[in-house]
């Protein structure tokens, strides 16, 4: 095993998309989503969501590793919006 690693890594990460009070769409991550939600509505969120409030959850992906939910939101990000709506549907 690698020096650092431990073994049996929790699967307690999730994946996220917000829709933004002016329509746009939002990725993340979270151990607790509904925690991180609240900390954007209330403008304690990321930078972008502070400027474009009210966010509503539309998707949530759980049970996944810190590593997996990273490389999730980044496929997300690249999405073009009518993927991103597909999946949100």
């Amino acid at each position: 095993m690698i020096r650092g690693m431990k073994s049996g890594r929790k699967r307690e990460w999730s994946v996220y998309i917000l829709r933004c009070g002016d329509g746009t769409l939002y990725a993340g991550i979270a151990k607790n989503v509904q925690a991180r939600l609240k900390q954007h509505n209330n403008g304690k969120g990321a930078a972008y969501t502070r400027t474009h409030l009210p966010v509503e959850l539309v998707y949530e992906k759980n049970g996944l590793t810190r590593s997996k939910a990273l490389i999730r939101e980044a496929q997300i990000k690249r999405m073009p919006r009518d993927k991103k709506e597909t999946l949100i549907h």
